[in-house]
């Protein structure tokens, strides 16, 4: 069942014994690499992203090769990039060609503003390399009604035809939801948004689906988390923490490396400098953690081309 916020003050109690996720290894290496910076301003956004919100800054095309770099000593086996709305960053198709020499590469978009001559750049990268590069597509519902109102008017409209593109230049793009709609309603929605990709073109849609996260602007919506929404001690003595992606992953910011792409904005989720200084284990006490608790890897790829509902 998904998290129900009370509304209560967020209270801590220091006398607990902190629950302590180490980094078992580095799988995955995230860019933060539009910051915070987007042309939309989703209701429901984690971080509050928006055309004015500069809290985070971009990478550049140098930061970038420079950790690419740097994560080869630590097997990193593949690479996502965020932001933000990744593709406002000008250095981002150059970026892209540059990370596919190091490793498989995946691109999370809300799909809008994606251009003919960067998927014709993306496509023959792509060709050329030893490694896939994937694009996750964020749309909330099959239907304008549905995706609209918490993403902006014609939305809906201008993702589908990014979607389009990626079919026509043979890309296969997971389209991601974040579930604004009852939990009982999944089948219902999925089957819907199957039949609607298909009559873009996209013949067998992949598709996954995300739990709200009550943080930043879902805040607006919600009142967060609530002081029970925590992980325990005692939550992860019979816990796969490979399930949780500060297990595996860390997050290159322009403010250092950060332990998840969640929790960009809390302070003791900046863990230092460099990929070493990351290298630590990492106290899973906030809201957003329970959620990932609850639901398994929310960040991170299906494992496998088909379907993929949490």
């Amino acid at each position: 069942m998904p998290i129900v916020p009370d509304c209560e003050p967020n209270r801590e109690d220091s006398s607990l014994a902190l629950p302590i996720v180490e980094l078992g290894s580095l799988n995955e290496l995230w860019f933060q690499v539009a910051g915070t910076r987007c042309n939309l301003t989703c209701s429901h956004c984690f971080i509050a992203c928006s055309p004015h919100n500069d809290s985070f800054g971009f990478l550049s095309f140098e930061t970038v090769e420079r950790r690419l770099h740097e994560s080869v000593e630590w097997g990193v086996k593949e690479f996502y990039f965020t932001g933000g709305e990744p593709f406002l960053n000008p250095d981002l198709v150059a970026i892209l060609e540059r990370t596919l020499d190091f490793g498989p590469a995946t691109v999370l978009t809300n799909g809008t503003v994606i251009k003919l001559e960067w998927l014709e750049r993306l496509r023959a990268a792509e060709q050329g390399s030893h490694y896939s590069l994937e694009f996750r597509v964020s749309i909330d519902g099959p239907t304008p009604e549905l995706n609209d109102p918490i993403r902006g008017p014609r939305t809906f409209e201008r993702a589908m035809h990014g979607v389009e593109l990626l079919v026509q230049f043979g890309f296969l793009p997971i389209i991601t939801m974040t579930r604004v709609w009852e939990e009982s309603q999944d089948a219902e929605i999925l089957g819907r948004f199957r039949e609607v990709l298909r009559q873009h073109g996209y013949e067998r849609p992949r598709l996954k689906v995300l739990p709200r996260l009550l943080l930043g602007a879902e805040t607006n919506r919600t009142c967060g988390y609530s002081p029970s929404d925590r992980v325990t001690v005692e939550m992860l003595a019979e816990y796969d923490t490979t399930q949780l992606v500060c297990q595996h992953s860390r997050v290159v910011t322009d403010r250092g490396i950060a332990v998840c792409p969640i929790l960009i904005e809390s302070p003791d989720a900046i863990l230092g400098d460099t990929l070493q200084a990351a290298n630590r284990g990492f106290a899973v006490t906030h809201g957003a953690c329970a959620t990932c608790y609850q639901y398994g890897a929310i960040c991170t790829n299906p494992s496998s081309r088909p379907l993929e509902v949490r």
